[in-house]
């Protein structure tokens, strides 16, 4: 079974400084049809301008993770962390019991275009955590999809306080991979540029898919696409 969430379903919120595009429900856009898919809570594509972001805030029980897609991204935290978020690099912060921090666009003459993901963790009140690596090079330029984020940090990916898998693919030619999987877990496809084809469905940039009840996944995407999967419980 597979639901499609086309680019121009998502919520959206417009505030000058900031253009957003909600996967699912989030702050003043509400929809009960799509309050989330799995323990996958948001996705939301931000696009911020140049010299601003978001000023310090709070969150907790909730694993946050960052994709900048082009610029460059400014965060500080609460925990002491300060560091510049770039193009290959994933950010992963455990809210757990309560953490502050701040996200501004690095660049004063170019927009800071990301994607902001919130996994529900599998427990809360956990100590806050933070880790950030580069992707950069062989890793996501293969044409295949890389491990980025898992429960286990296995294969040299970042550590996620849940029984997910996150795939990032930024594909220098057209391709297409057979995924293995189990009929009770839960995939969601969010293409970022590009055309994929899952299930029957052609994806192009800003849709995304759920799909449940498969054990195996076919992909086959553009040159230069770029995606993401998440496996998830």
């Amino acid at each position: 079974m597979i639901q499609v969430r086309r680019s121009n379903e998502r919520g959206q919120a417009h505030h000058g400084w900031l253009n957003s595009n909600h996967t699912f429900s989030f702050a003043e856009y509400y929809d009960e049809k799509n309050m989330g898919f799995s323990v996958l809570r948001v996705i939301n594509e931000d696009r911020i301008e140049g010299g601003t972001g978001f000023d310090t805030h709070g969150h907790r029980d909730m694993e946050i993770i960052s994709y900048v897609i082009e610029g460059a991204l400014e965060h500080k935290d609460s925990m002491g962390n300060s560091t510049i978020i770039k193009p290959g690099e994933v950010q992963r912060m455990s809210a757990g019991t309560g953490v502050r921090h701040s996200e501004y666009n690095h660049l004063h003459d170019q927009t800071t275009h990301f994607l902001q993901i919130w996994i529900q963790p599998q427990e809360k009140s956990l100590a806050p955590g933070y880790e950030q690596k580069t992707f950069f090079g062989s890793d996501l330029s293969c044409s295949d999809l890389v491990l980025v984020a898992s429960k286990n940090g296995r294969n040299g990916s970042i550590t996620i306080n849940q029984d997910v898998d996150m795939y990032a693919a930024k594909a220098q030619d057209a391709g297409e991979k057979l995924l293995k999987t189990y009929q009770h877990r839960h995939l969601w496809v969010q293409v970022i540029k590009g055309d994929v084809q899952v299930e029957g469905e052609t994806l192009q940039a800003g849709d995304g898919a759920g799909i449940t009840g498969v054990e195996r996944l076919k992909f086959q995407w553009s040159e230069g696409a770029e995606f993401i999967l998440f496996d998830l419980p």
